[in-house]
C-alpha cells in the first residue's frame, strides 16, 4: 500500500504574542486523510513572550522540531532554517498571525497530490467563482488609508511583475506558497526580511514552474495588530527583486 504524501509546515515567528499559541493549536489539530503532516517551527528570539508561548506549546505537544534563533533575522531567514530541517514531499509555509486559515490546507495541497502543478499559490485575490478581486485588506477605523496604499500598490506591482514575467497570475506574495520539496530543495534562496515571497516566485517562473493558483481565505490584520509590512521599504525591495531575477542568469538559480 503506497503510503501517504507529508506536508511540512513551515511556521517562522517573531513577537506574535497575541496569537502564537492560536496559532499553533490549529497547525497542530489540523488532519487530513490525504497526507499527513509535519510542524518545524522557528522562533526568531522575541521579545514579547512568544518564545515562551512556543517553547510551552511545544512541550506539552511533544513538537520537536523548534528551534531559536539567537537574534531576529527576518522571515527569510527563518524559512531557510526551517527548510534546512523539513522531511516531507510539500513544503508550506504558514504564519502565526491568524491571517491565513488551515482549513484551505486541502485545496493547496491537492494539486500537487493530482500531479497538476509542483508550484502552488494560494490567492487571496481570486473569488470562490475565480472573479478577481483586488480590495483585500482592510483594517477598520484609523487604518482605512494604510489598506488602501497596499491595496492599490499591490495592484501596481503585480501588474508590472505579470508584464515583465510575460506569465497572469493574481497574488505572489500571498503566505500560502506551496512547493515539492525535490523542486524548492534545489534553489539558491539568499534574499532577506519579506524578500523571499517574491524570490521564491520569481525564480521558479524563470525555470519554468508556472504557479497553480487556488483561492484562499484572507482576514487581513493592520499595524494596531502586529502587521509588519512597511509601505516604502518593501515595496521597493519587491520592484528590485522583480528586475533583479528578470534578468539574472538562470544557472545562479539553482544549488550546484
Amino acid at each position: 500500500m503506497k503510503s501517504k504524501p507529508v506536508l511540512s509546515i513551515i511556521i517562522p515567528i517573531f513577537n506574535e504574542s497575541a496569537t502564537a499559541f492560536q496559532a499553533l493549536e490549529r497547525v497542530h489539530r489540523y488532519k487530513n486523510d490525504k497526507f499527513g503532516k509535519e510542524i518545524i517551527i522557528v522562533e526568531s528570539n522575541s521579545t514579547d513572550g512568544t518564545k515562551e508561548i512556543v517553547r510551552d506549546f511545544c512541550k506539552k505537544n511533544k513538537i520537536e522540531k523548534v528551534y531559536y534563533q539567537d537574534k531576529p533575522s527576518g522571515k527569510s531567514s527563518a524559512v531557510r532554517l526551517g527548510l534546512e530541517h523539513a522531511t516531507g514531499d510539500f513544503i508550506l509555509i504558514q504564519d502565526a498571525d491568524l491571517e491565513y486559515d488551515v482549513s484551505d490546507y486541502e485545496s493547496l495541497v491537492k494539486p500537487l497530490i493530482d500531479g497538476k502543478s509542483d508550484f502552488v499559490l494560494g490567492s487571496r485575490n481570486l473569488g470562490i467563482y475565480g472573479r478577481q478581486k483586488w480590495r483585500v485588506r482592510d483594517f477598520g477605523e484609523g487604518e482605512k488609508l494604510y489598506a488602501e496604499i497596499l491595496n492599490i500598490g499591490g495592484v501596481v506591482i503585480h501588474n508590472f511583475f505579470n508584464l515583465l514575467y510575460w506569465i497572469k497570475i493574481t497574488d505572489a506574495t500571498t503566505m500560502f506558497k506551496v512547493v515539492r520539496k525535490s523542486l524548492i530543495g534545489r534553489l539558491k534562496l539568499t534574499e532577506e526580511y519579506f524578500g523571499l515571497d517574491w524570490e521564491l516566485v520569481c525564480k521558479l517562473i524563470r525555470l519554468g514552474y508556472k504557479p497553480y493558483e487556488v483561492p484562499v481565505k484572507f482576514k487581513a490584520r493592520g499595524n494596531k495588530h502586529g502587521k509588519k509590512i512597511k509601505i516604502f521599504r518593501d515595496g521597493m525591495n519587491a520592484l528590485r527583486i522583480i528586475i533583479k531575477y528578470r534578468f539574472t542568469p538562470l544557472e545562479s538559480f539553482v544549488k550546484k
